[in-house]
């Protein structure tokens, strides 16, 4: 989907001044949130990219507060959406009822190090890869209303494939509930002039992680 969550190739927010000493967190609140939201993802509560489709959803004033502001959002978002909480408990700040309980269930302390451990997104390959180190390819003009990993800049423009990563679980489905999918996932090279016109700096080139539905070959 298009959103404020997708700001490459945006400007007019200032450049990013990073401070080397910074604590992580800036307040007890941050790391519980994340502390939150690495369990439930551990418990099977939603995935990766329904986490991140969850972010998707929050309006620009709630997007560009703080980080640890979008996840909190996105994690009352999620717990409303699957199940795990009512909309009149997230405003209460306790429970209301009886819990649902995950897919993969309670776990232990002692388990933590092992459960949290993330596996891989690399599944066996249904069909062969459509594209080749070297093909030029193009990004497809799709705008969809769901999750989708294709940057909005890159999106009508001719790359070269430079990589292939081999099947993974493909974003798009898995973010809907709809399966893992697995599609061909490819680095595409793109020229910075052909992206932002004449005035962009001649050296820049972009890489993009690519699924295979989001390109299209271009004719010789």
């Amino acid at each position: 989907m298009n959103g404020i969550h997708d700001m490459g190739g945006m400007d007019g927010f200032g450049a990013v001044q990073p401070v080397e000493t910074a604590e992580v967190f800036h307040g007890k609140w941050e790391g519980d949130v994340m502390a939150i939201t690495r369990a439930m993802g551990t418990v099977g509560a939603w995935n990766i990219d329904q986490g991140r489709y969850g972010i998707e959803q929050l309006p620009p004033r709630l997007y560009l507060t703080s980080y640890y502001r979008r996840w909190l959002e996105r994690c009352e978002w999620a717990m409303v959406t699957y199940g795990y909480a009512g909309a009149d408990e997230i405003a209460a700040g306790r429970s209301l009822r009886p819990g649902k309980t995950p897919p993969k269930g309670k776990f232990t302390l002692a388990e933590i190090d092992k459960i949290t451990r993330r596996g891989t997104f690399t599944r066996p390959a249904p069909a062969p890869a459509r594209f080749a180190i070297g093909d030029r390819v193009l990004a497809r003009n799709m705008h969809p209303r769901t999750h989708t990993r294709l940057p909005r800049y890159v999106r009508g423009h001719v790359g070269v494939v430079e990589r292939l990563h081999g099947c993974q679980v493909f974003p798009d489905t898995e973010a809907m509930g709809q399966g893992e999918n697995p599609q061909w996932l490819y680095t595409v090279r793109f020229e910075g002039r052909d992206i932002w016109g004449p005035d962009s700096d001649p050296t820049v080139k972009i890489s993009v992680e690519a699924f295979e539905p989001y390109l299209d070959p271009v004719p010789a």
